[in-house]
């Protein structure tokens, strides 16, 4: 008999315990829970917030990447177009160097074609095939 009291004596003991502990497991769960809450509510503005901004720097991309097309598209009509002789070889490489700071393969592959035409009537159709394309690469929203 003396073991079983000692056992149900334990289990008393064990039970005290567990009932003062169940209020501090419960303010736990409670405070993890709105914790839980709390960050998911900052999440969620963050990503909204983030939303509404990307397209702001997606068209400020465009228009820095439309500016660049633009300069070099004027750049190229007063120094190519309204030129009244050969172009000089200065004036080459800086067309050369604009095209490739426009960072546009599809564009310098063009250029090359223009660059590289063996007569008049090809480097003309070359151009009119530039220019289109550089009209065509002009974003906007």
């Amino acid at each position: 008999m003396e073991n079983s009291e000692k056992g149900e004596e334990k289990m008393k003991k064990i039970e005290c315990s567990c009932k003062k502990r169940l209020p501090v497991v419960i303010i736990l769960i409670v405070v993890l829970l709105l914790g839980n809450i709390y960050f998911f509510k900052k999440y969620s503005n963050t990503k909204k917030e983030l939303g509404q901004i990307k397209p702001e720097i997606i068209h400020e991309s465009d228009k820095d990447v439309n500016i660049a097309i633009l300069d070099f598209f004027k750049f190229f009509i007063g120094k190519v177009l309204e030129s009244e002789g050969e172009v000089d070889f200065e004036t080459r490489l800086d067309l050369e160097n604009a095209v490739r700071d426009l960072h546009d393969e599809e564009i310098l592959e063009q250029w090359k074609k223009f660059t590289t035409s063996e007569n008049e009537e090809g480097s003309q159709e070359e151009v009119r095939n530039l220019m289109k394309l550089l009209i065509s690469k002009i974003r906007i929203s």
